[in-house]
C-alpha cells in the first residue's frame, strides 16, 4: 500500500487553511441535496467508521438519529483529547470547509436544526481559523444550517460524546452516566449525532464521489483512508494519510523510524504496548490489530527508541491519565490514582510489599465498572505494558531497575527527554459550565 491524498490533498504545498474558493477547486462542489436518509445510506455501504477511536458504523449513527422524531442536533466533535494524536487539529488547520461540509450534510440527513462544532480551549487559534471558515460560508450563503463554534475545557475526558452534550446543554465538560446515549436524548433532549470532525470529512468526500470511490482504498472489511499521527524514535514524525490496513511497518518506514526500535505504542494513551516484531506485518485497522490485541484507536503510533524505559513512560501516563478524570465514581477517584502510584513505584524500581500482586489485583477489579471507559482506557495501557516489558517489570519488582529508569531521582523526575506527550496541568483551568444560546 501506499500514502494516500484524499483528506491531506494540497497541505504540502499551501500550509496553511484552504479558502472556500481554493476549497471548491480541490474538491468540487457539493451534490445536489438528497431526501434525509440517502446520505446514511451511502455511508452505509461505503463502509465508513468513526475516526475518533471507538470506530463505530458511521451509518449506523446516522440512521439512529435520523430515525428518531423531532428536530436533531450534530456535533462536530474536534476537542482531540488524546495528547499524542494531532490529526484532528492538523485537518481543521489545512481543510476546515472540508469538515464544514460533512457536518452540514449529515445535518441536512437527520433533519437537525443546528450544527454544533466543539474545540479545546487550550488552542485559541484553531477556533479562530474555523470560525473564519463559518463566516466565508455565511457570506456566500452556502449552508442552510446554521453552525455554531464553542471551545470546551481541554480534559481527556471532555472529547468523550456525553461530555459534549452535557457542556452543550449548560452543565461541566465530564461525562455523563447513565444508560441513555446521545442519538435517543441528547442537546437540549433532541436526537443527537456525535462525530468526529475526522469522520465527517470522510462523510463529504463520499457525498461527493460515492461509495464504489471510497473502497477503492484500503481493504474490503475496512475501506477508505485515515490520518495517522506518528511519533517517537522517528526522523520525520506528524500526519500521514494512509490507506486503512497498511501495516505497521510501513507506516513507520515512511516517517523513518531509527533501529532499533523494540516497542511501539498503538492507539494512544488507550491504546496497548507491543513488540515491534510482533505488529510490523499488521495492518492499521481494527480487524487486524485485533488479532493482536490492539486497536488503531485515534490513529497513533509512537515508536520507543532503544534504550529507554517503557515502564517509566508508562508510569508518567498512568499519573496524567488518574488526574484527567472526572473524578465522579470509584474506579476513577481511587482506583486509578492507586494504580498509577503503584506502576510510579515499579518503574522507579522502589515499590514498597508485592506490587504485581497488587496491580494484578487493581487491574482486573476496574474495567466495566466506570461512569465511562476511562479506567477502561488506563487499565489496558498499564496491563499491556506489564506483557510488552516483562523482562523490566520482574528486574524492576526486585528492585533491580534498567540503565533508563536508573536516571529518574527519588520525585520521579529525570534530566533525559520524555518520549510520550504529556500536558502540563493547567491550574487555572476548569470544567465549565457551557451552555447553547
Amino acid at each position: 500500500m501506499t500514502a494516500a491524498t484524499r483528506l491531506t490533498a494540497g497541505w504540502r504545498s499551501s500550509g496553511r487553511p484552504a479558502g472556500l474558493d481554493e476549497h471548491l477547486d480541490r474538491y468540487g462542489p457539493l451534490p445536489d441535496r438528497a431526501r434525509p436518509g440517502a446520505l446514511a445510506r451511502a455511508v452505509t455501504e461505503a463502509g465508513l467508521t468513526g475516526r475518533g477511536g471507538a470506530g463505530f458504523p458511521t451509518g449506523t449513527k446516522l440512521q439512529a438519529v435520523g430515525a428518531r422524531r423531532g428536530p436533531a442536533v450534530v456535533v462536530a466533535n474536534g476537542m482531540e483529547g488524546e495528547p499524542a494524536s494531532e490529526k484532528d487539529h492538523a485537518l481543521l488547520s489545512r481543510a476546515p470547509h472540508l469538515v464544514l461540509d460533512g457536518a452540514v450534510l449529515a445535518a441536512e440527513d437527520v433533519r437537525a436544526e443546528v450544527v454544533h462544532v466543539c474545540l479545546p480551549r487550550t488552542k485559541p487559534g484553531l477556533a479562530d481559523v474555523v470560525r473564519e471558515a463559518v463566516a466565508d460560508r455565511q457570506r456566500a450563503r452556502r449552508d442552510g444550517v446554521p453552525v455554531e463554534v464553542h471551545e470546551l475545557p481541554h480534559y481527556y475526558v471532555s472529547s468523550e460524546e456525553t461530555s459534549l452534550v452535557r457542556w452543550l446543554n449548560g452543565g461541566e465538560a465530564r461525562p455523563l452516566g447513565g444508560r441513555e446515549r446521545p442519538f435517543e436524548r441528547g442537546v437540549r433532549r433532541r436526537p443527537t449525532l456525535v462525530d468526529n470532525v475526522e469522520t465527517l470529512a470522510h462523510l463529504a468526500l463520499i457525498a461527493r464521489f460515492g461509495p464504489a470511490w471510497f473502497r477503492q482504498a484500503g481493504r474490503p472489511e475496512a475501506p477508505g483512508t485515515m490520518l495517522a499521527t506518528v511519533s517517537g524514535a522517528v526522523d520525520r514524525p506528524g500526519v500521514y494519510e494512509i490507506e486503512v490496513g497498511t501495516p505497521v511497518a510501513d507506516v513507520l518506514a515512511w516517517s523513518r523510524v531509527r533501529e532499533p526500535a523494540g516497542a511501539v505504542l498503538i492507539g494512544g494513551y488507550f491504546g496497548t504496548w507491543h513488540d515491534l516484531a510482533d505488529v510490523a506485518a499488521a495492518g492499521m485497522s481494527a480487524p487486524q490489530l485485533r488479532r493482536a490485541g490492539a486497536s488503531p484507536g485515534a490513529g497513533v503510533l509512537i515508536a520507543l527508541p532503544e534504550g529507554a524505559c517503557g515502564l517509566s513512560e508508562t508510569a508518567r501516563v498512568l499519573g496524567y491519565l488518574a488526574g484527567q478524570s472526572a473524578g465522579q465514581c470509584g474506579p476513577c477517584a481511587f482506583g486509578l490514582p492507586a494504580i498509577a502510584d503503584d506502576f510510579a513505584q515499579l518503574a522507579q524500581a522502589r515499590a514498597s510489599g508485592a506490587v504485581l500482586e497488587r496491580l494484578d489485583r487493581r487491574l482486573g477489579a476496574l474495567p466495566g465498572r466506570g461512569a465511562c471507559r476511562h479506567p477502561d482506557g488506563a487499565v489496558r495501557l498499564a496491563a499491556s505494558a506489564l506483557t510488552a516489558f516483562a523482562p523490566d517489570v520482574h528486574a524492576h519488582a526486585r528492585h533491580r531497575p534498567c540503565f533508563a529508569a536508573r536516571r529518574f531521582d527519588a520525585r520521579g523526575e529525570t534530566s533525559s527527554p520524555a518520549i510520550l506527550p504529556v500536558p502540563a496541568a493547567a491550574p487555572d483551568e476548569q470544567w465549565a459550565e457551557g451552555g447553547w444560546s
